[in-house]
């Protein structure tokens, strides 16, 4: 065990150790061991991140609220005023402006504000997060989405029907989002070394589509209270979930002053212990790493236009999906608003198992860009047999509903996680750990302009074609996997080398996300 040494005044400052954690450790009269905060880090980052998505997913579960009448015709024999009737009587009348002839197109720019400020938010939150307390910077960033999803329901008791209300929401909604991603990928970065970090953060990562998951299950279940219920029930418990952060989120070892165990393969220590331990180490030292110097970290173009076009197709089912569904008979039956939410969280399952699969199965061939890119090829098939034969039978649905979330899900689960922490301590940093945050934000930003740009194409060209969305998503899914091709012939040909034994000293290979 070696013991970190005591932190600067201005890490103290910085980094001050949690209220809740000073008082568990004075009611006990004792520290709380490394393994301990590993495990409160692990937790209270799950909750913090999970009630991000719920809050998030709200919106695609009221849209057919909003905006009940635009049936799915291409799929369909049945006439237009049994759709219309189907639907009237399943879904009621709508929220003006949204039940208009324009509505999902209204519906497709609230997306797009909320997803572009969230965006450009990113890359801000990045870097300021790399220079101020994690927790408090979390904490202000929960508390602020509660308050702006919470005004978006007010708009329901207070029959607000401008449209220009409900847009400053949602992008004041998406501003403080944007603190989330780069600050717990920081921090979880901060506490777990990259030995079996895929694993981990596949495992993790599930707070996303649990997020998803319970966010749909509790805005579908207060629907029939009033559309406004499902969006200030998820407002208030980010706050309160923003509460927690504040009082237990250990942001780093330092501001606890927890014993490192050397011999802990987990350890973000391990192979860095003597930058660490050595308070006169420049890299311990360092300025955090600037915008343009991030960027150049080998593997990190690459890896933020992939999740460009990942995080384009997996958002457009966060946001679309439900709506879809309550718009698309399955079987000949149209379902509820409420029904079509709850079915859309099998995607989530999906997606839960396809992040521990791409996690554990990229630490078993250290290969992060060949198995980001093999799901990403083989979500194209799913996505064209889910629109082919989703509709048949409900059986059939749900089968394809979890393969495609597991491809979907899985590299963009790899990506913003384990790829991102990979990145943020790469060895050209040089022990430097002040660009996880920033690193974390580049990635996701840019993934994030994506999510943007899809659920508001998907807005448009669903008035025409269903079949023509799905045809942009297998494209991008397409795009994704080509941006991953340098990296995945450089992961073949260091696997290659490996089996001939002609690596450098016979060793095994470091991947290429430490190599290029």
């Amino acid at each position: 065990m070696g013991s970190i040494s005591k932190p600067t005044d201005e890490s103290n400052t910085r980094n001050a150790k949690p209220p809740g954690i000073r008082f568990v450790e004075c009611t006990k009269k004792s520290k709380i061991s490394f393994k301990s905060q590993q495990a409160i880090v692990l937790i209270v980052t799950f909750l913090a991140y999970t009630s991000y998505h719920a809050a998030r997913k709200t919106t695609s579960i009221i849209k057919s609220a909003l905006d009940p009448q635009t049936p799915d015709e291409t799929l369909q024999s049945v006439s237009f005023l049994q759709r219309s009737k189907a639907l009237s009587w399943v879904l009621g009348n709508g929220w003006a402006p949204f039940n208009g002839t324009n509505g999902t197109g209204l519906l497709g720019d609230l997306d797009l504000a909320f997803l572009f400020v969230y965006a450009v938010g990113m890359f801000f939150s990045g870097h300021i997060g790399d220079r101020m307390n994690l927790r408090i910077f979390l904490t202000i960033g929960m508390v602020g989405t509660g308050l702006f999803t919470s005004l978006f329901g007010f708009g329901y008791w207070a029959n607000i029907h401008t449209f220009y209300y409900y847009l400053i929401v949602q992008m004041l909604a998406g501003l403080f989002q944007s603190t989330g991603w780069p600050s717990v990928v920081a921090v979880v970065g901060n506490w777990f070394g990259k030995s079996k970090r895929g694993l981990i953060m596949g495992i993790w990562n599930a707070h996303t589509s649990v997020g998803n998951i319970s966010g749909s299950l509790i805005a579908a279940y207060f629907l029939k209270y009033g559309w406004g219920w499902s969006m200030v029930v998820p407002g208030l418990m980010i706050a309160v979930v923003g509460v927690i952060v504040f009082m237990f989120l250990p942001v780093d070892p330092e501001s606890v002053g927890v014993d490192i165990d050397e011999d802990d393969t987990t350890s973000p220590k391990k192979g860095m212990t003597e930058h660490l331990l050595s308070s006169k180490t420049d890299a311990d030292n360092g300025s955090a790493v600037g915008f343009l110097e991030a960027w150049r970290i080998p593997g990190v173009a690459p890896f933020a236009f992939c999740l460009f076009f990942a995080k384009l197709v997996a958002y457009t089912f966060l946001y679309w999906l439900p709506f879809y569904i309550s718009h698309t008979a399955i079987n000949g039956e149209y379902l509820s608003d409420t029904a079509a939410g709850n079915l859309s969280t099998l995607f989530d399952v999906g997606g839960v198992m396809g992040g521990i699969l791409a996690g554990h199965i990229s630490d078993r061939l250290n290969a992060r860009a060949i198995t980001a890119a093999s799901f990403t090829y083989c979500a194209i098939p799913a996505l064209y047999l889910y629109r082919s034969y989703g509709y048949i039978s409900m059986p059939v649905n749900i089968i394809l509903m979890l393969v495609i979330g597991m491809f979907v899900n899985g590299p963009y689960a790899l990506i913003t996680t384990a790829v991102s922490a990979d990145l943020g301590t790469h060895r050209s940093l040089k022990g430097n750990a002040k660009a996880l945050a920033t690193v974390t934000a580049i990635i996701d930003g840019t993934g994030s302009i994506g999510a943007a740009i899809g659920p508001v194409l998907t807005g448009y060209i669903s008035t025409q074609s269903w079949s023509a969305v799905f045809t942009m998503l297998m494209g991008s899914a397409f795009v994704a996997g080509l941006f991953l091709t340098k990296l995945v012939v450089a992961e073949v040909t260091e696997k290659y080398q490996d089996l001939q034994g002609l690596s450098s000293g016979g060793t095994h290979g470091s991947g290429v996300v430490d190599e290029v």
